[in-house]
C-alpha cells in the first residue's frame, strides 16, 4: 500500500508503524518478513511479536536488520608501486557486511473506546564490518484514533532525538607493505630514508592517499508521520481500504521532494481490496519526487495477501527500478503472520 499504513495498523506489525495500533490484537500475534532490493543487495528481516496484557494494555517487540553483504575488502590485494592488484589477488580478498540492527520495545494503552496512544523505546546498532560502529538511542510517540470507518494516526518518530556515535577501529585498516614475489617492502610504504613506515596510519595515508576515517556523532531529528484510512464494507463480506500518510520532516531536504523551506512532505497513497475476508490485492504510491530534470516521478508497489484461519501470508513488488535501469533489479518482499487464537491467550475483558 506505498506504506500508507499508519493510521490502519492494528495487529503486530503497529510496533513499526503506530505503536498505538497494537491495542487492536486479540490475541497473541508473530510475524517475519524477508525483503530482497536491487536484485539481492541489499537485504531485510523484520520479526515481530506482541501481545495482550490487559483488557487496555498491549506490548510488543520487534527486532529488524538491514544490510549490504560479501562487500569486498581488497587491502591486502593492491600492489600500491603498480597500482594495480596482486598476482593471486583472489585468495587476499576478504568480505563483510555492513549492516543496521535494531530493536523496539512497544507499549500501547486504550484511552476511551476511540482513542489508543502508544511508544516505542528503540536501540540501534550500526557496523561496516569491523571497521566503524555506532550506537543510537531513542523514542517514538503516538496516537490512534478510530471512529466508524476511518482512522486517524500520528507518530512522532524519535522525538527525543537521537545521537547515533560512531567509533573507528585503526587496526581495521591495517595495509599490507610486503611484496609476496619477492618478500621486500612495496617503495610506497618506505619514508624517504629507505625505512618502513611504522604506523598504519601514515602508511595508509602514503598507499591510498586518504586519511583513515575519525569517528564522530550524527544527529537523527524527529519526523512526524500523520496517517489516514478508512475501511468500507463492500457487498457480502468483502472491504475496500484506502490509506494516505506524509511524513513531515525538518531535515532541510529540498532537492525533489515537496517543501516549504526547510520542512519537507513525503506522502504515501494506498487502496486495497479484500474479498470475503481471505485474499487481498493491494497497490499503493511512494516517495513522490518532483524537481528538474526529473520532473514529477514516483514509484508504485503491489502486492497480495492471503488470510487463513490463523496464518497469513503476504507477498509485494516494488521498487520499479528494474524497469529503466537492470542493474538494479526489483524488490521483493515475502511476509508470514500467525495468531495464537488459543483458549486462554485472548486479551482479559474489564
Amino acid at each position: 500500500m506505498g506504506g500508507a499504513y499508519a493510521g490502519l495498523a492494528d495487529e503486530v506489525s503497529a510496533g513499526y508503524w503506530n505503536p498505538a495500533g497494537l491495542r487492536g490484537l486479540s490475541y497473541p500475534e508473530i510475524s517475519y518478513m524477508h525483503v530482497e532490493r536491487f536484485a539481492g543487495a541489499v537485504s531485510f528481516d523484520y520479526g515481530g511479536v506482541a501481545m495482550p496484557i490487559t483488557a487496555r494494555s498491549t506490548v510488543g517487540v520487534s527486532v529488524f536488520r538491514s544490510g549490504v553483504n560479501d562487500i569486498v575488502n581488497t587491502l591486502s590485494a593492491w600492489n600500491p608501486d603498480r597500482g594495480q592488484p596482486l598476482p593471486g589477488y583472489e585468495s587476499r580478498i576478504t568480505r563483510f557486511s555492513a549492516a543496521d540492527w535494531a530493536l523496539f520495545v512497544s507499549y500501547s494503552r486504550q484511552v476511551s473506546d476511540r482513542l489508543s496512544v502508544g511508544v516505542n523505546f528503540k536501540g540501534i546498532r550500526r557496523s561496516i564490518g569491523d571497521f566503524a560502529s555506532a550506537w543510537g538511542y531513542s523514542m517514538d510517540a503516538s496516537a490512534r484514533y478510530k471512529t466508524g470507518s476511518y482512522r486517524f494516526g500520528a507518530v512522532i518518530r524519535d522525538v527525543t532525538t537521537m545521537l547515533q556515535s560512531w567509533s573507528v577501529n585503526p587496526d581495521a585498516f591495517k595495509v599490507n607493505c610486503t611484496n609476496p614475489i619477492d618478500g621486500e617492502p612495496f617503495d610506497a610504504c618506505l619514508n624517504d630514508d629507505g625505512s618502513l613506515i611504522e604506523d598504519n596510519a601514515a602508511r595508509y595515508q602514503a598507499v591510498f592517499d586518504q586519511r583513515i576515517p575519525q569517528g564522530g556523532t550524527a544527529l537523527v531529528l524527529p519526523v512526524a508521520r500523520l496517517g489516514s484510512g478508512a475501511v468500507w464494507p463492500v457487498g457480502d463480506g468483502h472491504a475496500l481500504t484506502a490509506g494516505l500518510d506524509v511524513d513531515v520532516a525538518v531535515d532541510g531536504q529540498r532537492a525533489f521532494v515537496p517543501n516549504i523551506g526547510d520542512v519537507s512532505f513525503h506522502p504515501r497513497l494506498g487502496m486495497a481490496f479484500r474479498y470475503a475476508g481471505v485474499v487481498e490485492l493491494r497497490g499503493g504510491i511512494q516517495r513522490l519526487q518532483i524537481g528538474d530534470p526529473i520532473g514529477v516521478d514516483f514509484t508504485p508497489s503491489v502486492g497480495a495477501g492471503l488470510d487463513l484461519e490463523q496464518v497469513s501470508v503476504d507477498f509485494s513488488f516494488g521498487d520499479f527500478a528494474g524497469l529503466v535501469a537492470e542493474d538494479l533489479g526489483f524488490s521483493y518482499r515475502i511476509s508470514a503472520q500467525l495468531r495464537l487464537e488459543q483458549p486462554g491467550l485472548e486479551r482479559p475483558e474489564e
